[in-house]
């Protein structure tokens, strides 16, 4: 059964990293933007990584400009504003592509294991759905993620067992990764 363990990425200085070398750790693999509506999940992702780093815990940070042009930046202005306003201490890769033809095969990977079911309820939810879907369907069949701040969740076997969608509470996030410390 293939795992997240199979892929190979790049980090933000170009280098591959196998991300077999975050074996037997529970990981959250996300989607982010330094100019998006969300981008202050940093703080409590951040808050997270501090608290449970230390139980095996790891945030993978993907920045990925594919929605509104959200993440403008390169790899260094990018790492810069994370660390200055949030403070991220957590890895952060290389810029990506998450849907489309050039959609990295991890995200490509991450989606299909865990497909997108929807924003929720409510008319905020429902307006980024529809902002999301206008974005997207450039990418047709090959849209895997809706939104920045997509988040999955990675087992200490690498198996993807959760994905949050950005507008879930940060607070179910947390308990999700939580249970699985």
């Amino acid at each position: 059964m293939k795992t997240v363990y199979d892929f190979t990425v790049k980090d933000r200085k170009g280098n591959e990293v196998n991300l077999s070398a975050y074996e037997g750790k529970v990981l959250l693999i996300v989607n982010t933007a330094t100019g998006c509506g969300f981008t202050p999940h940093y703080e409590p992702l951040e808050q997270m990584y501090r608290e449970y780093k230390d139980q095996g815990f790891e945030i993978l940070d993907f920045p990925c400009n594919q929605f509104a042009n959200q993440a403008p930046g390169n790899d260094d202005e990018i790492h810069e504003f994370c660390t200055v306003k949030f403070g991220t201490e957590f890895p952060q890769f290389a810029k990506i592509d998450v849907n489309g033809e050039t959609a990295d095969p991890l995200f490509a990977f991450l989606a299909t294991e865990k497909p997108f079911a929807g924003f929720g309820k409510g008319l905020k939810n429902a307006a980024l759905e529809k902002f999301a879907n206008m974005n997207n369907k450039a990418f047709g069949e090959k849209a895997y993620i809706k939104w920045n701040f997509t988040k999955f969740l990675v087992n200490r076997q690498g198996q993807v067992i959760a994905r949050f969608e950005p507008t879930v509470d940060m607070k179910a996030v947390k308990e999700a990764v939580a249970e699985q410390l």
